[in-house]
């Protein structure tokens, strides 16, 4: 039996399509991994955050009210920051 030139180059040709899709899906994962770092970054933050107002408070305990509409400014800002690395991983997955 002889073979046909045109099916293997139609083998060929589906097999690198193929390929360039698990390529494509791998790419996509790995890019998913590095965003989502911004959360570990985010968790920091927010540990910091609290952590300073602790610290804060145990200084100075007049100032308690104040010291803590500021950390809860700052946690919104640092939550902002780990939403957006989430919003970022889960385009680059789905996309």
């Amino acid at each position: 039996m002889l073979c046909n030139p045109h099916k293997k180059k139609l083998q060929l040709k589906k097999c690198l399509k193929e390929f360039n899709l698990t390529l494509l899906e791998c790419s996509k994962l790995f890019g998913t991994g590095l965003a989502t770092i911004g959360l570990v970054g985010a968790g920091v933050g927010v540990g910091v955050v609290f952590g300073s107002l602790v610290s804060s408070i145990a200084r100075n305990p007049s100032l308690k009210n104040d010291l803590f509409r500021f950390a809860i400014l700052g946690f919104a800002l640092t939550e902002a920051v780990g939403l957006l690395a989430l919003m970022m991983a889960f385009l680059i997955l789905f996309r």
